[in-house]
This record gives structure tokens, sequence and C-alpha cells, in this order.
């Protein structure tokens, strides 16, 4: 069997037709979409724990300010509570955003009538809230 023979044979097994009436090619194409689509939300609930984890870090150390005596005469304003729970709730929001994200594509993957269409990026809503809370820290801490 010629080399072209083998290409033709394997380009007609991968666009052959299922048993249950549907193409192999598209179904390989959305399992690589949903695989895909796993991935991402994964790195969503990796960057949202990091985004908490940072936040009662900086909880903590307003707790240590409190425990020292130091805290009103430092951070009169509470810039660290207000700066770690920005950070917490920035992390909870954005993982409440890729969740529904996820459940938006995974609908969208099972339409038979499936045509890509792009969604809100969650990163560049992420990026604008973490230069707010830049910001807002860069001004605690000029204060």
């Amino acid at each position: 069997m010629s080399r072209n023979q083998r290409l033709a044979r394997a380009a007609a097994s991968a666009t052959s037709v299922a048993p249950a009436g549907r193409n192999t090619a598209t179904e390989l194409t959305k399992e690589r979409n949903r695989l895909a689509a796993d991935r991402n939300l994964m790195a969503w609930i990796r960057t949202a724990l990091s985004l908490i984890g940072f936040g009662f870090g900086i909880g903590k150390v307003n707790e240590y300010l409190k425990s020292v005596g130091i805290h009103d005469t430092v951070d009169p304003i509470r810039s660290t509570l207000i700066f770690g729970s920005s950070f917490i709730g920035l992390g909870m929001l954005a993982l409440v955003a890729a969740v529904i994200q996820h459940t938006r594509i995974l609908q969208r993957l099972e339409a038979p009538d499936y045509a890509y269409n792009a969604m809100r990026p969650i990163t560049v809503t992420v990026a604008i809230m973490l230069l707010i809370i830049g910001a807002f820290g860069l001004v605690g801490i000029l204060l």
C-alpha cells in the first residue's frame, strides 16, 4: 500500500460517520474544545486561589498590626483591611465568572448548530480591577 493510499484511508476514516449518525471528526473537535474549556477553568481556579490567598495574607498583616498596637497610627483609614478584602472579593468574582463562562461554553458545545461566538474576556475585567486595587494600594501607601 502506497503512502498516498494510507493517507487517503486515514482521511476517509477521520471523516467517517459514527454509529449514532455523527461525524467522528466533529465529535473529536468537540472533545478537544471541551478539554480546552476545562483547562481554562482550572487556570481560573488557580488564579482565584492566588488572589484569595494574597488577600488573606494582607489580612494577616492587618491582624498583626492590631496585635502590636500600631494599627491606628500607621493605617488610620484601614487600607490594609480594604486592600486584602478587595483581593479576596476579586478572586471570588473571578471564580464565579469563570464558572459561568465554562457552563456557557459547555452548553454551546452541546448545541447541534454550534457556531463560534466570542465571549467577554474575564481576563481584561480582572486586569482592570487589579489596576484599580493597585491604584488604591499606591494611594494608601503614599498617605
